[in-house]
């Protein structure tokens, strides 16, 4: 296995965007912590997990940069590509981290194979790429991490478990159970592979397991190795240019027929793909589509009826089409996508009779409801236009601090219902700056009508204060606390307290 590294990537490509000269220090920023920095920053102290105050602290003239994955990949493309020149097969671990099977025969050794992918690499501007060949995926790495600058460094056939033996333990990419090892003790690689195999597996499961094997050197990943995508790209011309969208749509059914087919008869499905409409040689509608599952025919010619014009209060096109263009952004085996052993149930009807629904209202008249990340039940919740890829949303597994804890709740309100929580002494229940609760809750009504005098429910049990500060430091700003209120009949809801005022917002049915 032959494994290719480019260091400090998310820089260079920062760097690119940004137009800034390569000498001079820069880190990559994210949740306010650096994920990567260069060699100068690194010479004036700034490290990799360091807060972003103390790295400027370390380094006044340090660049940041903010990171961005889809940039980076996009970026790195150029550099696969020179590989695949070269040898076809080609693994993308990462950006800035390519593995393939050494073509060792090819070049006349695995030395001889590194120096000819560096020339190919530094020919193309990278000058900073090392290499590193081993018997498996996870060995090679690291002897690429230690190897000089356009240079190869080489493990020789079963010296895996030697090489890796005083490795850090924290060189594993779990920090969580490399953490727990580095407390009991176990501070090498090597001293991880010397723990019975056994006792790994029922102390720290399937991940503890994986671990071991590769500490021992007995990585047995295999290389998803990337095919580049032919070229797919489909376009009709339309001679005299259309102008309705009406006749676009009608239009474009062969193509999309066609590109379908095209992409099928390599096994393959598009599950992402752009949509270009031009008028008079230029393009002046352009979009990319994502879809939850793949797009067929019927599937693509909607994304040209709504992309060119059918949007609520449009209904002329920038201009006359002249030409339409489908370009796969986004190819996956149909094996993927293919039934199980005893076959799935036919949803095609379904789906094909929401699609109609939604050609009739519109893109973004129907939506499939997904869930996301926030602090309220409200917030959690997101529509997604039916048939597209619920991407950009916020990410669930961040901490989101203020939220309530699971269960959680069944019905959410549209509009909070007007509350009222009082405690023993018949004032109403508030919670302090300090979050304190003034009064245990005693009383309550999950709901109060306009000129109408509650009759007050007994509180059996309750749960808070839960409280949410978001943009504290604005003007006006208020600070909200939510609660979880049973009342004796054994009923649950999430209510919060806004000051003196309260508020339902959810009910646990």
């Amino acid at each position: 296995m032959l494994v290719a590294w480019v260091p400090d990537w998310p820089v260079i490509s920062g760097i690119a965007e940004a137009q800034l000269p390569p000498h001079e220090p820069a880190a990559v920023i994210s949740a306010n912590k650096v994920i990567a920095c260069n060699e100068a920053a690194r010479a004036d102290g700034v490290r990799r997990g360091m807060r972003r105050r103390d790295a400027q602290a370390r380094c006044p003239a340090l660049h940041l940069l903010s990171g961005n994955t889809e940039r980076e990949a996009r970026d790195f493309e150029p550099v696969l590509a020179c590989v695949e020149e070269l040898s076809p097969g080609v693994a993308p671990l990462r950006p800035g981290l390519i593995a393939l099977h050494s073509p060792a025969r090819f070049y006349g050794g695995e030395a001889e194979a590194a120096a000819v992918i560096a020339e190919k690499l530094v020919g193309s501007g990278i000058w900073d790429c090392r290499f590193g060949v081993a018997d498996n995926l996870f060995t090679a790495e690291q002897a690429a991490r230690r190897a000089p600058q356009q240079d190869c460094l080489i493990v020789p056939e079963g010296g895996a478990p030697a090489f890796l033996h005083d490795f850090d333990i924290r060189t594993l990419d779990n920090p969580e159970l490399t953490d727990l090892l580095w407390r009991m003790g176990v501070r090498t690689l090597g001293g991880l592979a010397a723990l019975p195999a056994g006792d790994v597996l029922a102390r720290f499961g399937a991940d503890g397991a994986r671990l071991h094997r590769l500490a021992a050197g007995r990585d047995d990943a295999r290389l998803a190795v990337r095919q580049p995508p032919p070229d797919l790209i489909c376009q009709a011309d339309f001679e005299p240019p259309l102008e309705s969208t009406e006749a676009v749509a009608f239009s474009v059914r062969r193509l999309t027929e066609r590109f379908v087919d095209q992409v099928g008869s390599r096994n393959l499905v598009c599950t992402r793909v752009v949509i270009e409409a031009e008028s008079n040689g230029e393009v002046v509608s352009s979009r990319l589509w994502a879809h939850a599952r793949w797009f067929r025919a019927d599937d693509l010619v909607d994304r040209v009826h709504w992309q060119l014009g059918a949007r609520a209060g449009e209904s002329s096109l920038p201009g006359p089409v002249s030409a339409v263009r489908l370009i796969p952004e986004a190819l996956e085996p149909d094996v993927i996508h293919a039934d199980g052993l005893w076959g799935n149930a036919d949803t095609s009807q379904v789906e094909r009779g929401v699609a109609k629904v939604q050609a009739l209202l519109g893109y973004e008249a129907v939506l499939t409801p997904v869930l996301q990340g926030g602090r309220s039940p409200a917030a959690r919740q997101a529509g997604v236009p039916w048939g597209e890829r619920a991407d950009h949303l916020r990410p669930r597994d961040l901490p989101w601090p203020g939220s309530i804890p699971p269960p959680a709740p069944a019905r959410v309100f549209a509009e909070p219902w007007p509350a009222v929580v009082l405690g023993a002494d018949g004032h109403p229940t508030q919670v302090t700056e300090r979050g304190v609760v003034t009064s245990e809750p005693a009383l309550f009504h999950p709901r109060v009508e306009v000129n109408h005098t509650p009759h007050l429910a007994e509180v059996a049990a309750w749960a808070g204060p839960w409280p949410v500060e978001e943009t504290w430091w604005e003007a006006g700003r208020t600070r909200l606390s939510r609660f979880q209120v049973v009342g004796m009949d054994g009923r649950a809801w999430l209510m919060a307290c806004v000051g003196d005022q309260w508020f339902t917002e959810a009910s646990y049915d």
